[in-house]
């Protein structure tokens, strides 16, 4: 008996999908509270521990690569909070006395590309008021307090001045497990979110026992994605003009679970990660139900002022979603742009699918 249950907990592993071995998942990681002054936040996790659960998922037999990145483009879904982005090119040109040719390209003014397209929030993205704004008064930067409790004066001390803490070049490489969780499935009964549904505690619970993750769950030191299919309506040329006006998103409650389970980043393929219904960015309609009073981006407020989890926006997850490839490696890198609030990414997945049929 006893060994036929030992056989269970040793083989329970290879019935979950693509699930680590139990001595990867259990692999000690660092624990918070980090260091006084601290910059990484959750991703002070990334480490040994969660480059060999990387590891495994890339030496599985039938593990599959996935592009999790929008392709950039001048044509692309634009944010309301940027201006255009236009990738000019440049003539064709060499050096004189050379046999050799050369191409390059320039961006235009306040194209922002690290809040545009696939990109990633630093820390000092988000900060928090002590009260309200009025909007009516001169805005009151110097009382914004940041992650880890570092003041205005010490993140952006002047207002033309880059982070002096938290920008995008203190983000390690984020090279981790990942798990996927088919909100369009389970939520949306098998089409997109609608714009302002919410994806709550429930539904996040509910989708680990729908896609049979529920002996692994969500470990520390992870990434979460989430496909809600909003991105399905990704359009390049972007003619419909309504991707960034509204979306669906992680409800204030699920951010919070999240946050508890020590996750490093999400990933949704949305511009916001916040639900965003209709008319809201115009002043037109309220934020989602349960978003606490004054911060209509309750998520990013939690995640990256409270918690120190980044978030990433726009990812591409429909082809892991449609192989049911829930766990996976997931590399994620920003550039190291020192100072910026964001960056644009290229992450990438490595995982073995799990519909029948495509293992």
């Amino acid at each position: 008996m006893r060994a036929h249950i030992s056989w269970i907990l040793l083989a329970a592993p290879l019935l979950v999908h693509a699930a680590e071995p139990l001595k990867l998942m259990r692999a000690p990681l660092p624990n918070p509270p980090w260091p006084q002054g601290d910059e990484r936040g959750m991703a002070n996790q990334i480490g040994s521990a969660t480059w060999n659960r990387c590891a495994w998922h890339m030496s599985q037999q039938g593990a599959e690569s996935y592009e999790l990145s929008q392709v950039r483009s001048s044509t692309m879904p634009l944010s309301p909070f940027a201006g255009p982005y236009v990738l000019k090119a440049k003539p064709t040109t060499g050096v004189p006395m050379t046999a050799q040719a050369f191409n390059m390209d320039s961006i235009n003014e306040g194209a922002d590309p690290g809040q545009q397209g696939t990109q990633l929030d630093a820390l000092g993205h988000f900060a928090s008021l002590r009260q309200p704004w009025d909007g009516k008064s001169s805005f009151p930067s110097e009382n914004a307090i940041y992650y880890g409790g570092f003041t205005q004066q010490q993140v952006k001390p002047t207002v033309d001045s880059s982070l002096q803490r938290l920008g995008v070049d203190k983000v390690p490489p984020i090279v981790t497990s990942a798990v996927l969780l088919d909100a369009k499935s389970l939520v949306g009964n098998g089409q997109p979110m609608k714009a302002g549904q919410v994806i709550t505690v429930k539904h996040l619970e509910d989708m680990i026992k729908a896609q049979n993750l529920t002996f692994r769950n969500i470990l520390p030191g992870d990434v979460v994605f989430i496909y809600t299919g909003w991105g399905d309506y990704w359009r390049d040329p972007d003619t419909e003009k309504f991707y960034y006006t509204k979306a669906p998103g992680l409800s204030y409650d699920a951010a919070r679970y999240l946050a508890e389970k020590r996750i490093v980043a999400i990933g949704l393929d949305t511009p916001f990660v916040d639900t965003v219904p209709e008319g809201m960015l115009e002043g037109k309609g309220a934020p989602a139900e349960g978003t606490p009073p004054a911060l209509p981006f309750a998520v990013h407020h939690h995640m990256l002022t409270q918690a120190g989890i980044h978030l990433i926006e726009n990812m591409k997850l429909d082809e892991m979603a449609n192989d049911h490839t829930w766990i996976s490696c997931a590399m994620i890198l920003p550039l190291r742009e020192k100072g910026a609030a964001g960056s644009p990414i290229r992450p990438v997945a490595i995982g073995v699918p799990t519909l029948p049929g495509k293992k």
